[in-house]
């Protein structure tokens, strides 16, 4: 799909705000200990900054495994981000699905609290990429 340059910037706008409130969903519902809706808001807090990184740079993906494979493609093995970043998108994916899936698997505090604050670093990575591309252009 063609965008202009106007709607690529309100697209990028709109997912990044939608990582944001997915964040703040996470740490809402951390607070409750509701730790597999954590693992799901914190991956999809991640997705959405990513999926604004795309459109910024005009690439295109179908799928979830898709998107963490094309940011580590794109990215990670270019050097733009650590590899840290490219691990912690995996990891999120990996426990999204099983928290949303596996019938006997349960995130756990421990598991998960610590994700918050580097999840929250991630997506802070990703917008001030975004921003620093924006004034190259």
């Amino acid at each position: 799909m063609k965008l202009s340059s106007e709607e690529r910037e309100i697209i990028i706008k709109m997912q990044l705000e939608k990582s944001d409130r997915f964040m703040s969903e996470a740490l809402a519902v951390s607070g409750l200990g509701m730790w597999d809706l954590v693992a799901n808001r914190l991956y999809y807090s991640v997705f959405h900054a990513v999926a604004g990184l795309f459109i910024k740079d005009g690439l295109e993906v179908k799928s979830h495994k898709g998107s963490v494979l094309m940011f580590g493609q794109k990215y990670v093995q270019t050097g733009f981000f650590d590899a840290r970043w490219g691990r912690l998108y995996a990891k999120l994916q990996d426990l999204r699905e099983k928290s949303d899936y596996n019938l006997v698997y349960v995130s756990t505090k421990d598991e998960m609290q610590p994700l918050l604050e580097e999840t929250q670093v991630l997506i802070s990575t990703i917008k001030e990429y975004i921003i620093c591309q924006h004034q190259k252009n």
